[in-house]
């Protein structure tokens, strides 16, 4: 289970991933050895699955995020995720309940690529509809 420092040790890392373990030590108030076995637990449970780090808003301005909900015609959804899966515009792909089978990460680098993109999914053999919502700001937490 996942305590108050696991979750205030995860705040500190995702507001700065480099931080080191002294200093993240000395905020949380515990021993830089806690914080390092804390660590990799959390790693090694998969809670944190990987660090990364931001970029300058600036730098990927010119491109285009957005997500694609996609209903299936009965039931071709391992067919449509495959053929998905080779789409180089699909970050990722997810499957939900409710109205929508499939949601669909799309990353492009410019509005025309996102149109060629949107044209070429649509085309997937077992498709019946998408609705596409073009992503304009990003919180991070």
């Amino acid at each position: 289970m996942i305590d108050e420092l696991d979750r205030k040790l995860i705040a500190l890392l995702r507001a700065d991933s480099r931080t080191p373990a002294a200093a993240l030590a000395k905020s949380l108030r515990v021993s830089r050895g806690t914080v390092q076995n804390r660590i990799e637990r959390l790693i090694a449970r998969g809670v944190v699955q990987g660090f990364t780090i931001k970029t300058r808003p600036d730098m990927g301005a010119n491109r285009g995020r957005a997500v694609m909900t996609i209903a299936i015609e009965g039931e071709r959804s391992g067919a449509v995720v495959k053929a998905l899966k080779g789409f180089p515009e699909v970050a990722a792909v997810h499957t939900t309940n409710g109205r929508w089978d499939l949601v669909a990460e799309l990353d492009v680098e410019t509005l025309q690529a996102f149109s060629v993109a949107l044209d070429r999914v649509r085309q997937i053999e077992g498709i019946a509809s998408t609705e596409t919502s073009i992503l304009l700001a990003t919180q991070k937490l």
